[in-house]
């Protein structure tokens, strides 16, 4: 006689035949979910690379807002002559938050992202990212309103800050306009991207890596470089006019072009040690699945 934790039980009048019995569903939906754990546990290299990309990503994201309020001189930088540029009745020099240093690493990221995880995957990062910049942006807001303590607010004055207290409250204490820019222009470039991406890919399949990943990131920064400045410039208290919008804008968003055409050496350099990282067999059913997305 069959007990109740058989997996099978006879037919009748065919003993030698044998079918599930009513525990036999179960036992098969608890493997499934095994093996589904299995592959999505860290063990997974898929995975693991999946949050690593994710992780970097976030981190440039978050510091580019933080590192953001310095502003730096390009040619002084690189010790050449200043150029001085005239555009829509603007001039200047190439002058540059520091936060643009991070974003040729978050176009490569985003990009390799696309390459193997598919729009899914680039949205899914993003969004998280949008997460992070604000819980920053709120312990940055509670960490400058909580009393400091009397005695460190000069204790930098032999360094030449009298005064810690605001010098933390302006670094870290950006304007609600420039936050709002800046996670707006974010969101909006990183999901032009994904777009652009796809439709580039769908026309080129698998070859021209350089060709969808510079595409997408000439749209989407086109975007993105002018939405922050209208947003926090434009609308913000500093009401810029029309003519110095445009031409730092225009500054802006060639920079990051002329970064972004740079780094195409470092995406293929990225892709070839995924391919090393995950084998070829998996590499390739990532890249197909992406492509799919």
């Amino acid at each position: 006689m069959p007990t109740p934790n058989d997996d099978f039980a006879p037919v009748q009048d065919t003993p030698d035949r044998r079918v599930p019995n009513a525990a036999a569903p179960d036992a098969g939906v608890a493997l499934a979910a095994r093996a589904h754990l299995a592959h999505l546990s860290l063990d997974n290299r898929a995975v693991r690379l999946f949050v690593m990309l994710g992780a970097f990503l976030c981190v440039d994201a978050v510091l580019a807002e933080f590192i953001g309020v310095k502003i730096f001189a390009l040619e002084d930088t690189l010790g050449i002559a200043p150029l001085n540029w005239n555009l829509f009745g603007t001039h200047g020099s190439l002058n540059f938050t520091v936060g643009t240093l991070c974003w040729p690493f978050v176009f490569i990221l985003t990009d390799t992202i696309n390459e193997f995880f598919g729009a899914r995957g680039v949205r899914f990062i993003s969004y998280v990212a949008v997460a992070l910049i604000l819980y920053a942006f709120a312990f940055a807001w509670l960490a400058i309103h909580a009393a400091p303590a009397g005695w460190w607010i000069g204790a930098s004055a032999n360094q030449g800050v009298p005064d810690n207290q605001a010098a933390f409250a302006a670094i870290f204490g950006q304007g609600e306009w420039s936050i709002l820019g800046s996670i707006v222009a974010f969101a909006l470039g990183q999901l032009i991207d994904v777009a652009v991406f796809f439709r580039i890919r769908k026309h080129t399949g698998e070859r021209m890596v350089w060709l969808r990943a510079t595409g997408s990131t000439a749209v989407s920064q086109l975007v993105d470089s002018f939405v922050v400045l209208y947003i926090a410039f434009v609308l913000g208290p500093q009401h810029w006019p029309t003519n110095q919008f445009l031409a730092i804008g225009t500054v802006n968003y060639a920079y990051k072009m002329l970064a972004a055409v740079a780094m195409i050496p470092v995406l293929y350099a990225m892709r070839h040690a995924i391919r090393w990282y995950l084998g070829h067999e998996l590499e390739e059913h990532l890249r197909l699945d992406a492509a799919r997305d």
